[in-house]
């Protein structure tokens, strides 16, 4: 998928925004997760035992490393039949050469869990909220700390996030996302009805970041399952001017940048990038 690089300026400027936490205020039970962390498996880590993701049955990776002809297994138990059918049918699109559809590549928001197969991750911490940066697209999502969910919440593409703090673990506990977006890179559906909650460790003393993740819907899923993520810290540095395959990359999807003109055949396989209906201002 070609895209347009420019500096990633994103985590700069939030950080510079946001009042973070001193190493006073780190003092006590609040981890530090502050850094740059980066994963090299775009998918998800199923647990060994237990109810777990959908996995790929069919591989093959191209020239940068991209897993395609994703086959998500339909038969995973979690499935209810309405979801297992909608995964099912994205294997057979993706079976007839008809391009890899999904939120990335589409221009839409990715949304937790999906988000998570996104590149470099950043946690940004203030006393009232944590801010996480994703590289691709420019993402941000906001938690509120020692916060409730509101009583009526209005769907968005990343839902209501409130957090706090266990000990050495940051919890954050998601519901209201819109159903316009999937679970994984199987797209795989979902109702308004998803709770995900993610729990944030660091681990290997510093090293690495793991999340684990419990997603739950009464009407996609037979009953919660769970998933891990794990991030290893970033600490080479950029050299020069080119930033290129550094996290200092900026990588945002552009309308239409998927559709070659002079590939038209190509381009009519591809799902309709999102286009707005009416104006925003």
């Amino acid at each position: 998928m070609a895209r347009r690089h420019f500096l990633f300026l994103a985590a700069v400027a939030a950080a510079a925004v946001t009042p973070v936490l001193g190493q006073s205020e780190r003092a006590g039970s609040i981890p530090d997760f502050s850094g740059i962390w980066q994963h090299a498996n775009p998918g998800f880590e199923p647990l060994k035992s237990g109810p777990t993701s959908i996995v790929n049955l069919k591989r093959r990776p191209n020239g940068t490393g991209d897993i395609l002809n994703l086959t998500g297994d339909d038969k995973n138990p979690i499935l209810k039949p309405a979801a297992a059918a909608a995964v099912q049918k994205h294997a057979q699109y993706h079976a007839n050469d008809r391009g890899d559809p999904n939120p990335r590549n589409q221009c839409w928001e990715e949304g937790p869990p999906f988000v998570f197969t996104n590149g470099p991750t950043r946690l940004i911490q203030s006393k009232d909220k944590v801010t996480i940066l994703y590289q691709y697209h420019h993402q941000v999502r906001h938690v509120r700390m020692n916060a409730e969910h509101p009583a009526k919440v209005t769907p968005t593409w990343y839902g209501d996030s409130v957090g706090r703090y266990e000990g050495d673990t940051l919890v954050v506990d998601t519901i209201g996302q819109t159903t316009k977006s999937f679970v994984d890179l199987f797209r795989t559906p979902h109702s308004e009805q998803l709770h995900v909650i993610e729990r944030y460790r660091v681990i290997e003393g510093g090293k690495a970041l793991q999340v684990e993740m419990t997603i739950e819907d009464p009407v996609a899923f037979v009953k919660p399952w769970k998933v891990t993520k794990r991030w290893e810290k970033v600490t080479t540095q950029p050299q020069g001017v080119d930033v290129s395959g550094t996290y200092n990359e900026e990588i945002r999807c552009m309308d239409g940048e998927m559709v070659n003109p002079f590939n038209q055949q190509y381009a009519s396989k591809l799902e309709p990038l999102p286009t707005a209906t009416k104006a925003d201002f």
